[in-house]
């Protein structure tokens, strides 16, 4: 029984426990054993209920059970005592499953019955002994079990959104991770790139190693940017900036950058991000690795596929990074692949569905 649960449970209820004075009340010939026993059942049933309320966990020890055994002993002296058989339907149909607590109703059910046929109170008035209390041990045990069931509901969801909650922000930290690795990568071997040209043109040329100076400036505000924009998640690369970022890095280092793209590809904005991305990894990865001369880009539409084809014509070989790794979990949440080979030179493949990148 849950906090949720035991706001159904109020002290209200136990006007109910008024039930069993009727019959001395209205029994001309009772005496003051009658009330004694009206008392008893009372001051007997408090404790039960009190603790049922505290430990809900044990609620059938302290209340289904005891309200039913006091039942038995006290509805063949006071038939007002089959209440209690209600109150134990209640609490069984709020703390049990739903197999258990219809057999409560059942078994409770069958003891009003008996004492019931074993009363000696005449008929008609023996009806108002059984009926009321059967209807109720049914009626109130349906509904308690109904809160439950809501309850338990409740308590699924509140563990589902708080489930998707978690594994929403491990993605976005992965997200983040992500971007910052093939941002920073990016950008940082631009900046070390320039800056190794620097010193060699600083004796030889001053006026283009303060133009590459600028450059490096530049280079390293652009990249604050991003990184401040990428936390913030609001970052959308494009292909089109990173080509063009590309350029001039792999200029500095010697490399000519040739790019050949379908003029009439419109991609989506999600899926050119993630492409922009996957395109900065692999640049990145030539300038730092490939000791190329040349490097071809290539973005065409085959077989239903979108395809974006990165290749060089440097050393090749080396193991799959971190980058790499971080490119195929990027594309394959596009329901997409990334395939590399590395012979002559190094060839990265990125290919995602045309439905998904148009």
């Amino acid at each position: 029984m849950t906090t949720s649960r035991l706001r159904v449970w109020t002290w209200v209820h136990l006007v109910y426990l008024g039930l069993p004075a009727f019959q001395p009340i209205f029994d001309p010939t009772a005496d003051a054993g009658d009330w004694a026993l009206v008392a008893f059942i009372v001051v007997a049933f408090l404790p039960m209920y009190a603790m049922s309320l505290l430990r809900p966990w044990q609620a059938r020890w302290w209340l289904t059970v005891p309200a039913t055994v006091l039942g038995v002993l006290a509805v063949h002296f006071n038939a007002g005592a089959a209440v209690l058989f209600v109150y134990a339907a209640a609490c069984a149909g709020l703390t049990e499953t739903r197999r258990t607590a219809l057999r409560w109703f059942g078994f409770l059910t069958t003891l009003t019955l008996v004492f019931g046929v074993l009363s000696a109170t005449p008929m008609p008035y023996r009806l108002w002994n059984v009926v009321p209390p059967v209807l109720f041990i049914w009626v109130i045990g349906l509904v308690q079990i109904a809160e439950a069931a809501r309850a338990r509901a409740n308590t699924e969801l509140r563990m589902e959104n708080a489930r998707i909650e978690h594994l929403a922000t491990v993605s976005e930290r992965e997200r983040i991770a992500r971007d910052l690795h093939d941002l920073l990568g990016h950008s940082l071997t631009a900046v070390v790139m320039r800056a190794q040209l620097v010193e060699q043109l600083v004796a030889v040329d001053p006026e283009r190693a303060r133009a590459e100076v600028r450059e490096i400036e530049r280079t390293a505000r652009d990249a604050l940017s991003e990184v401040r924009a990428t936390v913030s998640g609001w970052r959308q690369a494009s292909l089109e900036a990173e080509l063009d970022a590309a350029r001039g890095a792999l200029a500095s280092t010697g490399v000519d950058l040739h790019v050949r793209r379908d003029p009439d590809l419109a991609l989506l904005g999600s899926t050119e991000h993630a492409l922009a991305l996957a395109v900065r990894e692999a640049i990145t990865n030539v300038a730092r690795h490939a000791d190329a001369r040349t490097c071809q880009v290539g973005i065409h539409a085959v077989d239903g596929e979108l395809r974006v084809v990165v290749a060089d014509d440097g050393v090749g070989g080396g193991a799959d990074g971190n980058g790499l790794s971080g490119m195929r979990e990027r594309i394959a949440a596009l329901g997409g692949r990334v395939h590399r080979t590395a012979t002559e030179g190094t060839t990265v493949t990125i290919a995602v569905p045309l439905r998904v990148a148009t």
